[in-house]
């Protein structure tokens, strides 16, 4: 982007945001938009002993998934300032005493398709005055917290934190079940604690997939007890993630309302394997795919599994299936000569692979995704609890719902995060139910995921490459379709708030004049970049 047209954003961007700040009452500053908002015009400020309250409540609690949540909160809404008021309670103006939630249900299960929703009201007056967050489960809650939290602001007079525009009544829920983000941790290791730095982002935007991209053909980090050369194909001995490091990632992801989907990319991207195990190359010289030919190949993939089953709880494992180019297995004489044997050619080993590692998963308990190559090329064959992942292009997903299968979206020209070129408004744009219309259809669509692969990204620079861009298409997957803007210029200034209320809490999140990873462009404030 010219310096000249980037002028020209910030100069329209200024407008829209002309006066936004922490304690301007009179925008609605939410991301992304739920479902239905009501407010008014009055002020509160949290009580320094501002409390959770859970009478009434069926859930117990017992994981303290809640009460780790509601201190989360406490954190977040505290970190941008010192809270130094001499103010008391007995102060004007009405003190906020704390936060009822109510949960209804007991179970703290979290699977694809839990109950999302949650009702959030701050009345403007009471005795004592409380707000309440009511949800069917305990994840609904938390997103009930992180809405609460963007309604509360630090006042520069006072010194304390005001909850404007009350009374509020929200009630919440999401469009999509799944709302994915991918990193990639094969092209470049991520330290776990930049993990769980994106997975805390992912929560502030309401995105609750995170897919692991754990392995692929530069290396394989990851420590798997039945096949303990495996994680050889590391890059160095300590960029690698024990099961135990795993673990801990799915714990602290669940603990977030986050799912971890697991992948592992068959038979294709899969040369780090062999580092460990050469067998499971067709040769030295022609390393990959993966042997289809060796019985070999197949027990490592289910002592993969095997292992993911007792860390990874999500309902599905994702088996990749892409880019697969198979003239090894013709050029390498006894893969050659095995294919004759059982009257295959390249095509039908390449099928012969992705239906048997299939039927692997399905035996661990687990329903597949699968890259949409595989659909392309003998979808009617797929097991019928195949995930479609659509990832090359546009009309793929229409096709496959049609098929009766199910789908997740990821087209490349619109939410490959890696794509430096694309504009956040593009990933705002991009609506995972393009010309489909059929109800029962629309339905098999279980929603969308964007997807930051490592070729150039590692711990220095996957924050502001995923951020903002990654919520310009949260925003898509969460809110009903009604509510959505029709053009992205409608959204730019509630956008550049929440942009800067992620640097606020310590995300990295790029300017949004420009595609991914830009700078700014020049002195100024954060709201107007």
């Amino acid at each position: 982007m010219g310096k000249i047209v980037v002028q020209i954003f910030l100069l329209g961007l200024f407008l829209q945001v002309l006066a936004v700040s922490a304690v301007d009452t009179n925008r609605l500053n939410i991301w992304p938009m739920p479902k239905s908002v009501s407010h008014g015009h009055s002020t509160l400020y949290l009580s320094k002993d501002f409390e959770l309250k859970t009478d009434g409540s069926k859930y117990t609690d017992s994981s303290g998934i809640l009460k780790d949540g509601f201190s989360r909160l406490l954190d977040i809404v505290e970190a941008a300032h010192v809270i130094d008021s001499n103010l008391t309670d007995s102060d004007q103006p009405v003190v906020l005493q704390g936060l009822h939630v109510v949960v209804f249900s007991l179970n703290d299960e979290l699977q694809y398709g839990v109950d999302e929703s949650y009702k959030l009201s701050v009345p403007a007056n009471g005795k004592p005055v409380y707000a309440h967050l009511e949800a069917q489960t305990v994840y609904g809650a938390l997103h009930g917290l992180q809405t609460f939290s963007q309604l509360c602001h630090f006042n520069f007079t006072s010194r304390v934190i005001e909850v404007h525009q009350v009374p509020w009544t929200i009630a919440d829920q999401p469009r999509f079940s799944y709302r994915g983000l991918l990193i990639d941790t094969s092209r470049h290791y991520q330290p776990l604690l930049m993990i769980k730095k994106v997975i805390d982002s992912m929560a502030y935007a309401k995105l609750n997939v995170l897919h692991w991209h754990i392995v692929d053909k530069q290396s394989f980090p990851l420590e798997i007890s039945s096949y303990p050369k495996l994680w050889n194909g590391a890059y160095s001995i300590s960029e690698r993630y024990t099961a135990a490091d795993a673990a801990e990632i799915v714990s602290y992801a669940q603990r977030r309302g986050i799912n971890v989907l697991a992948e592992i990319d068959v038979p294709g991207h899969a040369l780090s394997w062999g580092i460990g195990y050469p067998r499971l190359w067709p040769s030295k010289d022609c390393p990959e795919p993966l042997d289809v030919s060796n019985e070999f190949t197949f027990k490592v993939i289910d002592g993969i599994l095997s292992d993911f089953s007792k860390i990874f709880k999500f309902r599905f494992v994702h088996l990749g299936g892409d880019e697969v180019n198979t003239s090894c297995w013709i050029i390498t004489p006894h893969i050659r000569n095995w294919l004759q044997k059982h009257k295959m050619n390249e095509s039908d080993a390449y099928q012969y692979f992705v239906l048997r590692a299939q039927r692997i998963a399905l035996s661990h308990g687990y329903e597949i995704v699968n890259w949409e190559e595989t659909f392309n090329n003998f979808g009617n064959k797929l097991s019928r609890k195949t995930v479609v992942h659509n990832w090359l292009g546009g009309g793929v997903a229409q096709q496959v719902v049609a098929s009766g299968l199910r789908c997740i979206v990821s087209n490349q020209d619109k939410w490959y995060l890696d794509h430096l070129d694309i504009m956040w408004q593009e990933f705002y744009m991009n609506e995972p139910l393009t010309n489909i219309t059929n109800p029962k259809q629309q339905e098999l669509v279980l929603g969308g995921e964007v997807c930051m692969w490592g070729e150039h990204i590692d711990g220095s620079d996957i924050e502001q490459t995923i951020w903002p861009r990654a919520a310009a298409a949260a925003e898509r997957l969460w809110t009903p379709y009604d509510n959505l803007a029709k053009d992205p210029r409608q959204v730019t200034g509630r956008l550049a708030h929440f942009r800067c209320l992620l640097n606020q809490r310590g995300v990295a999140a790029a300017p949004l004049a420009g595609g991914g990873r830009v700078a700014p462009e020049e002195p100024g404030s954060c709201y107007m970049q």
